[in-house]
């Protein structure tokens, strides 16, 4: 394939700095995340929270309907985020992770 021309490579060059903060701050969301697995570890409090889960769905569609994102696309990332969110509080409610 031939070199790609100026405007793409521009346009790759911003996607390639949205990746890079999309995973600064997944990585930092799970930083928060790990110390609230901790806290209900020792608070004896259940890793998953299903009512905050459905809070934070509706207001995540609400926000990606607003920004003009698919809601079904912004739902189904966070489900996907909480599930991991939801083993690594297991894992530290079990001790096997801090």
């Amino acid at each position: 394939m031939d070199e790609p021309d100026a405007q793409l490579s521009e346009y790759r060059s911003s996607i390639d700095n949205i990746d890079a903060a999309l995973v600064h701050l997944l990585a930092e969301r799970f930083k928060v995340t790990k110390a609230v697995g901790r806290y209900k570890a020792a608070a004896g409090l259940p890793p998953a929270d299903p009512a905050r889960e459905q809070e934070q769905i509706g207001r995540l569609r609400r926000l990606a309907e607003q920004s003009g994102l698919d809601p079904a696309f912004s739902e189904a990332f966070l489900r996907f985020i909480v599930a991991e969110v939801i083993q690594h509080h297991q894992r530290i409610a079990e001790g096997g992770e801090r």
